[in-house]
């Protein structure tokens, strides 16, 4: 625009403009008034859920029990500890791999992860009860082969979840350290 052009144009506007003054104890009202309103609306103190992270730890502990306790009372029964010795360890070694990649996932819990986390023990609750399935299944087969790699397929399968879950909770702790150090 050329400066002929916006002296027309604020000639023009002239008429539009708020050219009002305020009142002569304008300041001393709106103090007022923004007194009294910081004086009604005092900030409530905020409540604290520290009953959830308590509940979501004391879930985790409870599911490994009932990991421990079904697997070594189902291997008493049966399972994979009672085709043979070698299958003992193995059942043993993947309950052990299980129990620790259990302990790194509650150690990594916090409110970002929660989601992945509790997502990762539906998937394992599933796998347990696939698992529970198997035996009946071993027992009726006789120890068929098929079903004993199935079961050995099934503790895979828990690793892989759990490493995968830790791999992810990793990736956001990453992806937060990023936002975190890009904000400073």
């Amino acid at each position: 625009m050329k400066p002929d052009d916006l002296d027309t144009l604020f000639t023009d506007l002239q008429a539009d403009f708020d050219i009002e003054q305020p009142k002569d104890n304008h300041k001393e009202r709106f103090l007022a008034k923004l007194n009294k309103q910081a004086i009604t609306n005092k900030p409530k103190p905020k409540v604290r859920k520290l009953w959830l992270p308590i509940i979501s730890i004391a879930a985790s502990i409870v599911l490994l029990v009932s990991l421990a306790i079904g697997s070594n009372s189902n291997s008493e029964i049966t399972g994979l500890a009672s085709v043979s010795p070698e299958m003992a360890k193995t059942e043993s070694f993947f309950t052990t791999t299980i129990s620790a990649e259990l302990k790194k996932l509650e150690a990594s819990s916090n409110s970002k992860t929660r989601l992945l986390i509790k997502d990762a023990m539906v998937q394992l609750n599933r796998l347990e009860a696939e698992y529970k399935i198997l035996i009946s299944d071993l027992i009726e087969s006789g120890q068929d082969q098929r079903v004993i790699y199935a079961m050995i397929s099934n503790f895979q399968n828990r690793i892989e979840v759990l490493e995968n879950t830790l791999k992810q909770i990793e990736h956001v702790k990453a992806l937060n350290n990023n936002l975190s150090e890009k904000t400073l």
